[in-house]
């Protein structure tokens, strides 16, 4: 699962303050895509390896070009969309999206970036537009499962929409719970995971850990133990975090992006701070880097933890290796202006 962009759990996290905060003042099938027949595969690979690796501008500036040679080349619309989002390039990445969107309007992954890249989009926008955009998340991510049921982001991104949301835009715990049941068949653990979060909503604490647990209970993956630490998190118990935590970090030998969802709650709940930064450090030296943790938000976060500690060299460091990355990073690029005032 967006594990996909923050720690699972709290992927539209900003986009529901905003949607709250706009009431109150008025996240799959490539094979769905059509084929890149203008676009060599070896200069695709190489952009999607530059995305992977968190390589943002290098990933762009490859596929700038395949674009313009093929403007319905849509995997490479989509794969500039994913650049662009993992950049936070909040309204580049919603016109890249849409873009792919127009392209491939029956791909499932399509419709899943196209939700997120207007969420974000929605959490920038005044209350106008971002009740409007609101209602445009929630039909993308909709579209996402209807044009492919088993794709477990779809679920976790529209299941998380529904939890979060108003009414007036579109959620409702009920809707959660009917997600859940369609689903638990063939992605028992997302489903689980929907029914956990629907519980918690509901204040029914005891359904909410018993669910998260099933869904740890599925294959013990390490996605399901960070849901359940950040559950353990929200409820003000950070010692079962942690021990959950630990369990992720035992179920990623892989060293993807489940280490960095485990190293920034360790961080958020001030625990273990040497071992978090161990699991960024091994993170970026992994084979395992994927856009679900851009290498620049890693490098970001691991200048936070060194600065915290009293070493501003070396998190500058850790800032100007996130910017040799994506020159534009917002964070990477705010965070610098404090060593250059």
């Amino acid at each position: 699962m967006l594990m996909k962009h923050a720690p699972v759990g709290r992927l539209q996290t900003a986009f529901q303050q905003a949607v709250w905060l706009m009431i109150c003042t008025i996240s799959m099938t490539v094979s769905a895509l059509p084929p890149a027949a203008a676009s060599k595969p070896s200069d695709y690979k190489l952009a999607e390896k530059a995305l992977l690796e968190g390589r943002l501008d290098d990933a762009v500036n490859r596929l700038q070009p395949l674009i313009a040679a093929n403007p319905k080349d849509a995997p490479a619309h989509l794969l500039l969309c994913r650049a662009l989002y993992a950049e936070e390039l909040v309204d580049e990445a919603a016109a890249a999206c849409e873009a792919t969107a127009q392209l491939a309007p029956d791909s499932s992954e399509v419709q899943d970036w196209l939700g997120r890249a207007e969420g974000r989009k929605a959490d920038h926008a005044g209350p106008i537009a971002g009740f409007r955009l609101a209602r445009n998340v929630k039909a993308a991510f909709e579209a996402a499962v209807e044009r492919d049921p088993h794709n477990p982001d779809a679920v976790d991104d529209l299941a998380e929409y529904y939890v979060n949301a108003p009414s007036v835009v579109g959620g409702g715990l009920d809707k959660a719970d009917a997600l859940a049941d369609r689903s638990l068949a063939a992605l028992p653990q997302p489903a689980h995971r929907t029914r956990a979060l629907a519980a918690e909503a509901r204040h029914d604490y005891t359904t909410a850990e018993r669910e998260f647990r099933a869904a740890v209970d599925v294959a013990h993956l390490p996605g399901a133990w960070v849901d359940l630490a950040l559950y353990f998190q929200r409820r003000n118990q950070p010692d079962r975090a942690v021990d959950a935590l630990r369990h992720a970090i035992d179920a990623d030998p892989a060293h993807d992006a489940s280490i960095v969802d485990a190293a920034s709650v360790l961080h958020d709940l001030h625990r273990e701070h040497a071992l978090a930064a161990q699991l960024l450090r091994l993170y970026l030296a992994s084979d395992a880097r994927s856009d679900a943790a851009p290498a620049p938000r890693v490098h970001v976060l691991l200048s936070k933890m060194l600065a915290e500690d009293g070493n501003p060299a070396g998190a500058k460091i850790e800032l100007q290796a996130a910017l040799a990355l994506a020159q534009r990073y917002p964070p990477a690029v705010h965070a610098m202006r404090e060593y250059t005032r």
